[in-house]
């Protein structure tokens, strides 16, 4: 049995050789309780207020984070230049040995963090808090503020499901959102990530999303059905009302990239009328233009986000890393 508060306390350990944060959260296959892979990097996402000031004492105390040239040619002014003006903001450190563990921490500015969980600038960081993470560090409330989110990527998934699914097949669908369009997703992850990740943490799965599926349940916008696997069986309201409600839920940012002024969601939420205001001739279309919208905002913050890496970690490492990541891929694509 493994013991969580120990884990736990292990996790906070490493923010002792770090300087002080305002949010951290631990994430990725490191968490799965399927996973066998005990050399895994264990992956942390730090949010603090000034990524430059931050940056400027961790070179003091942990210079052999950061690739060589960084170090040398800029400093911290040059990290987060890279991060903001190339990258999504954030900036990566992988590789880390502490403890006699392999870890990457990623750091963002607090603002540009809230923003993206709010508006899906980017769904880079948004898009990791729709899967199971542990928080360690929430100095500012971001479970709070990530309800926003989670509201979303259910109304998200429930747009591209048909009238009948399964209470997996509505997971999987919110962890494959941030995938979308991902570049690295054609040849360097795993063909099964998505279906990993939810089996691997299904009953966080589950917890997370628990309080908006029984919110749809009790507007009928969804049914559900036990099933001898005790997984749910759902059928949702496919009709146009449904859909106007799962549209509006959606980040302002997603809603303006799709052509639906503000103006036009705040007429039909005062009039409660469903004509056709937003501009979609059925669900099928108003799905279709969601989901392009979301393939082309993660397609240019994934291609971003590489290049930055390439740039922050240096061509050795970043060789490392994405040699790795395509193994995995092999390996997923030839084993049955």
């Amino acid at each position: 049995m493994v013991d969580k508060d120990a884990v736990h306390a292990h996790l906070l350990d490493f923010l002792k050789a770090i300087p002080p944060v305002e949010f951290c959260c631990v994430y990725g296959s490191a968490l799965h309780s399927t996973n066998p892979d005990k050399s895994t990097m264990t992956d942390y996402m730090l949010g603090v207020s000034d990524p430059l000031q931050w940056h400027s004492e961790n070179l003091k105390m942990n210079t052999d984070h950061y690739a060589s040239w960084m170090v040398h040619l800029g400093g911290a002014k040059l990290i987060t230049g890279v991060a903001d003006n190339i990258g999504v903001g954030v900036h990566f450190n992988p590789y880390v040995t502490w403890n006699n563990k392999m870890l990457k921490y990623g750091v963002v500015r607090m603002n540009d963090l809230i923003q993206d969980i709010l508006n899906w600038e980017s769904l880079y960081l948004s898009g990791r808090l729709q899967k199971p993470v542990n928080m360690l560090v929430d100095k500012l409330d971001i479970e709070n503020v990530n309800s926003v989110n989670l509201r979303a990527a259910v109304s998200a998934a429930l747009l591209l499901l048909p009238p009948k699914f399964t209470e997996e097949d509505l997971y999987a669908k919110i962890c494959s959102l941030s995938y979308m369009g991902d570049l690295r997703m054609l040849f360097a992850e795993d063909r099964n990530k998505v279906k990993k990740i939810v089996r691997g943490q299904f009953d966080l799965f589950r917890t997370m999303y628990k309080t908006f599926l029984l919110e749809y349940e009790d507007k009928d916008f969804l049914r559900f059905s036990s099933s001898t696997n005790q997984l749910a069986n759902i059928s949702q309201d496919c009709g146009l009302a449904v859909t106007c409600s799962h549209v509006s839920s959606l980040p302002p940012s997603i809603r303006s990239r799709m052509g639906i002024k503000k103006e036009k969601m705040e007429v039909i939420s005062k009039s409660g009328e469903v004509d056709n205001r937003l501009g979609f001739g059925s669900r099928k279309e108003a799905a279709q233009c969601m989901q392009k919208v979301l393939r082309r905002t993660v397609r240019v913050s994934s291609a971003r986000q590489a290049i930055s890496g390439v740039l922050t970690v240096g061509g050795v490492t970043a060789a490392r890393y994405l040699s790795n990541k395509m193994c995995k891929a092999w390996r997923s694509w030839t084993l049955k």
